[in-house]
């Protein structure tokens, strides 16, 4: 007879709604008859379990439910009506993020990193356009340099680059780790920042529509600015009664568009063409255009938010028709990973100071020939 686990319905049903795990799959289908006391499963069906869902197996057998709460400061408001416990996937990315900034404190104060000098050094009560434009000073986002990227989705590489010049690390990740099949969700959560002042991070999901991407990048860096670790929604179309997030929206779209340059090539329409000129203008999307449009008042919020949701309905809809693979895993790791960590690890490795295994778990890499190609397309071997 085969031996059945007692494990309790509310833990599985607990570990189950924590995972995400669609509803549509079989798997989901026979975990759920157990989440609902329809039979148990085996010791070795329950460790099958726990590996799906991500939960770590001894959780299963506790009495009830652990309450989970995220590491860093949230101020999330996920459309204004609270925020449920955090998923498996969003707790485990911010983990990593944070074992990956620690071992990049250590490296910094090895390798002798002076203190970044922007951390901190802004407060809320500071007015919004004076931190934005030391913010577009500091990361050389001006008009003269934006004028040469011949798109706004140029420019957004370029933006990651001078942020990780100035010192701070920026991943851009859609996925858990070097998990394809954990996507992240952004409806749960659009970025995050770790601040520190000799290690800084940001991670930016980049299973979010680029166009979010670059507003969600700022917004973060804002935080940074503040000097605190942040969990964010960043979101454009939303209101917040976050006095934090507030301010570091208002620093983001002022960063991007300055409100004092819009103003004036504003030529009095909300239509496409319009949004377009201005984008290709700013090297910004056509929603952080929609935005400023609606910050100097030429549009009302419900003409804003019906506006916002019909564009980027468009947007997504070109993103769709354009997806292909997920790219040359050169160039997408170090992104996701941040390529100045990147080639940190890679560096140290090679002079000897961290072991080969250890390198390997921070770059999400399993191979030797992983490593050399890596290195290879970073330019350090």
């Amino acid at each position: 007879m085969t031996a059945r686990m007692d494990v309790s319905p509310q833990l599985l049903a607990w570990a189950l709604d924590r995972s995400g795990m669609s509803e549509g799959s079989s798997r989901y289908e026979r975990y759920a008859r157990w989440a609902n006391g329809e039979g148990s499963p085996t010791f070795r069906q329950l460790e099958e379990f726990a590996h799906a869902t991500h939960a770590p197996l001894g959780y299963l057998f506790l009495p009830e439910p652990p309450v989970e709460t995220v590491p860093i400061p949230d101020f999330r408001t996920i459309r204004n009506a609270g925020v449920s416990e955090p998923s498996a996937d969003l707790l485990d990315t911010i983990y990593e993020a944070q074992r990956r900034q620690d071992w990049f404190r250590t490296y910094a104060v090895e390798q002798g990193f002076e203190l970044l000098p922007f951390v901190g050094s802004s407060d809320t009560s500071d007015q919004v356009e004076s931190v934005a434009d030391e913010i577009r000073r500091t990361i050389d986002f001006n008009m003269d340099r934006r004028s040469r990227f011949g798109s706004w989705e140029i420019a957004l590489r370029q933006l990651i680059d001078s942020i990780e010049q100035t010192g701070v690390l920026v991943m851009v990740s859609g996925i858990v780790g070097s998990n394809t099949h954990r996507v992240l969700r952004p409806k749960e959560f659009r970025g995050f920042a770790l601040a520190d002042p000799l290690a800084s991070l940001i991670f930016v999901n980049g299973a979010d529509t680029k166009s979010a991407q670059m507003f969600t990048l700022i917004h973060e860096l804002a935080h940074i600015w503040l000097g605190e670790s942040a969990l964010s929604d960043a979101q454009m179309a939303e209101s917040t009664a976050n006095d934090h997030e507030l301010w570091a929206n208002k620093v983001a779209a002022e960063v991007l568009v300055p409100m004092s340059s819009i103003r004036s090539d504003f030529r009095g329409e909300t239509n496409l063409p319009e949004l377009n000129r201005l984008a290709r203008l700013y090297k910004v999307s056509t929603l952080v255009v929609l935005k400023r449009i609606y910050d100097m008042g030429a549009i009302g919020w419900d003409g804003y938010r019906s506006q916002y949701e019909t564009e980027l309905a468009r947007l997504k809809e070109i993103i769709d028709s354009r997806r292909g693979s997920g790219g040359d895993y050169y160039n997408t790791q170090p992104l996701r990973i941040s390529q100045s960590f990147a080639r940190a690890v890679i560096v140290d490795a090679m002079e000897g100071r961290t072991l080969y295994r250890d390198a390997f778990g921070l770059l999400g890499t399993a191979k030797q020939s992983t490593f050399e190609g890596m290195a290879s397309k970073l330019g350090v071997a």
